[in-house]
């Protein structure tokens, strides 16, 4: 049985939840996160479901900086496929893949306020189901989630201040 690696990673912004829903919910922004993020190619999709958003972010990115035992998982890009079902303007469900490859993170996100302005939590569960070297390309999903999340705040931080 699979067990996974625990994932958790807080982004802070200085606005209230509403205006980051907004962001994060804005097909231009996500699209400047992928660009922050180097990819080779992205497709961003956002619709409203009832009340409630569907966001997906499929892009393709470099394998820079993968360690050479990842590689031949990889190969030299790789697609990352990121779906969020937001069921109100504080939580969404969320799926992060890699088509074709068995690694996958199941979690949430969710916006909390602090102060007068926001924490965004990503959490989840990230699996591998290669044995042997799952615990290691678990690990490394994880840093590439860290670094994807800390590039979408940096890009959130400017887009806030409305310096899009």
């Amino acid at each position: 049985m699979m067990t996974g690696m625990k994932f958790r990673h807080e982004l802070e912004y200085d606005a209230p939840s509403d205006e980051v829903y907004a962001m994060l919910t804005d097909p231009t922004f996500r699209e400047e996160v992928c660009k922050a993020q180097d990819a080779h190619s992205s497709d961003v999709t956002v619709k409203p479901t009832g009340t409630d958003m569907s966001v997906v972010v499929d892009q393709k990115r470099p394998a820079d900086g993968i360690p050479s035992f990842a590689k031949k998982f990889v190969g030299e890009e790789i697609q990352v496929l990121q779906k969020e079902e937001w069921t109100n303007r504080s939580g969404a469900a969320l799926h992060v893949s890699i088509p074709g490859k068995p690694g996958e993170m199941k979690g949430t996100i969710s916006l909390d306020a602090k102060g007068t302005g926001t924490v965004e939590i990503v959490e989840g569960d990230i699996k591998v189901s290669i044995p042997m070297v799952a615990g290691k390309l678990e690990k490394m999903i994880g840093d590439l989630l860290a670094s994807a999340l800390k590039a979408e705040r940096r890009v959130g931080t400017k887009w806030l201040a409305g310096q899009r």
